[in-house]
């Protein structure tokens, strides 16, 4: 029957599932842990990658307002996400509070969405990391044939075509050593997270600190550059497109509510952990904008390493700082990897905890309690998307997910509110129903001003999941199975 697709979990179902014994992942992490794992995961290919690819195809300068109106819809989204964190401290982020609002198929299309977000994200910032590993290889000399670093396949205006390389090795390599990291354990990642993310705010700080002194005004004009004719290439449309573009670079918040049931304390610290990473990274990414188009044009910042490439035309009095940005850039983007296939493997795993997807996804290592299966099919996927596809065509894709994935969020707090009212909730959204509905209309407006080929891109991505939901997901499902149950008994 069509309401069956609509069977919901109760927060009393979804907090036994969280006390059980079935939880087999251990609980680390603390709200410090938390806000770090936020910081490292939205601290990356935005800041590094896809500020420039933005500026240069989109914004111009006024890519610092692309970041704010993002930043808007993020916090709105963010504060959707943080009540339903203090409520559900389940893993599984939007999925799991999909479930529990507008039932298990609306929660099956999140989930195969967050699927869409993390995998695509991942395989995104490892191209970002090689383009920075590349760049500073070759600043000591050591060149890496371009055959071995860059994606085969080239997606532009003319469409698809071959760019004579073989595959992007170190994107593949990046990605193999991080899935590698978190089967050995969620402690040990965490530890590794923490250490990155003070080396790569400390490099950003540096940059921008030292990088004012070489911000040429003449760089700023115009600020924001006249439309070509086409939407999204520049003007107020190309501000609002490059929102949408650079929207990938906020989706570490997200990532901090699929690590629930490692967390100590969830219901108080996941929501501490989402909105304080947000308010960190926001600042910086405005900074980080203004500084790197005022040092160099952002006609030339289409590159897979702007900012070194910014740090290269400052000249002599910035040469210094080239190495360390380098490092750091490639410190921070490999957290990046860490974190979006962390969230990926989580997402995962309670899905086929639910019985929405192969009983397999569900098992955890014995030795080092980790979903071992589910993390090393999520990085050999986004070994070979990272290996052979560019980064802008990647960026699109996790946008699109992204922003569907919070649309659907803040509507959800609307409904949590009318069908639990009196639920005990640790954090509370403000001025509902205006917060969630302002941040769905602003992430909605976002995915709108996408090109037409992501919207395609997506539509095929969720034909796909429905194949999977419809053929395996609908006759293992255990709510179903638990409701059939109790109408036998």
């Amino acid at each position: 029957m069509i309401k069956d697709l609509f069977i919901k979990k109760t927060l009393a179902q979804l907090d036994e599932q969280a006390d059980s014994n079935h939880n087999t992942l251990k609980r680390h992490l603390s709200a410090l842990n938390l806000t770090l794992l936020g910081v490292g995961c939205v601290i990356g290919a935005g800041i590094f990658v896809l500020t420039g690819t933005a500026a240069a195809l989109h914004a111009g300068p006024a890519i610092a307002i692309s970041f704010i109106i993002s930043a808007l819809g993020c916090l709105l989204a963010g504060l959707c996400y943080a009540e339903f964190a203090s409520m559900i401290p389940v893993s599984g982020s939007a999925y799991t509070y999909g479930y529990a609002t507008m039932g298990e198929f609306v929660a099956w299309i999140i989930g195969w969405d967050l699927i869409l977000e993390y995998l695509f994200g991942s395989a995104t910032v490892a191209v970002g990391w090689s383009g920075y590993v590349s760049s500073l290889l070759a600043d000591f000399g050591l060149a890496l044939p371009s055959a071995m670093c860059q994606s085969p396949f080239i997606y532009d205006s003319a469409g698809w075509h071959l760019s004579g390389a073989i595959i992007n090795f170190p994107a593949v390599f990046i990605v193999g050593v991080m899935t590698t990291l978190l089967v050995i354990g969620i402690k040990e990642s965490a530890k590794f997270n923490n250490i990155i993310v003070l080396i790569k705010v400390t490099v950003i700080l540096l940059f921008i600190g030292f990088g004012i002194s070489h911000i040429h005004l003449a760089n700023w004009t115009p600020f924001i550059p006249a439309n070509t004719g086409e939407f999204g290439h520049f003007g107020w449309s190309g501000v609002l497109t490059g929102a949408a573009v650079v929207f990938f670079a906020y989706v570490g918040f997200d990532a901090v509510s699929t690590t629930s049931q490692e967390a100590i304390n969830p219901k108080r610290d996941v929501p501490r952990g989402i909105l304080f990473s947000l308010l960190i990274c926001t600042i910086l990414y405005i900074a980080v904008s203004l500084v790197l188009t005022g040092i160099l044009n952002y006609k030339y910042l289409n590159v897979e390493a702007p900012i070194a490439l910014a740090i290269n035309s400052a000249g002599p009095g910035l040469m210094w700082l080239r190495p360390i940005i380098k490092i750091g850039a490639i410190a921070g983007l490999s957290s990046v990897v860490l974190v979006l296939l962390l969230g990926q493997s989580r997402v995962f795993f309670t899905m086929a905890s639910d019985g929405l997807l192969w009983k397999s996804f569900a098992k955890t290592h014995s030795k080092f309690k980790t979903p071992h299966i589910t993390t090393i099919v999520t990085g050999c996927v986004a070994a070979f998307f990272a290996g052979l596809f560019p980064i802008g065509l990647l960026g699109e894709m996790v946008s699109i997910g992204t922003l569907l994935a919070f649309v659907i969020v803040s509507v959800g707090i609307v409904l949590l509110r009318k069908s639990e009212p009196n639920a005990v909730r640790g954090f509370r959204t403000p001025w509902v129903p205006f917060v969630p509905i302002l941040g769905a209309l602003v992430c909605f407006a976002q995915m709108a001003s996408l090109p037409r080929d992501t919207w395609i891109r997506l539509f095929g991505w969720m034909a796909i999941g429905f194949v999977i939901y419809f053929t395996y997901g609908i006759k293992h499902s255990h709510a179903r199975q638990n409701r059939k149950d109790n109408k036998k008994s």
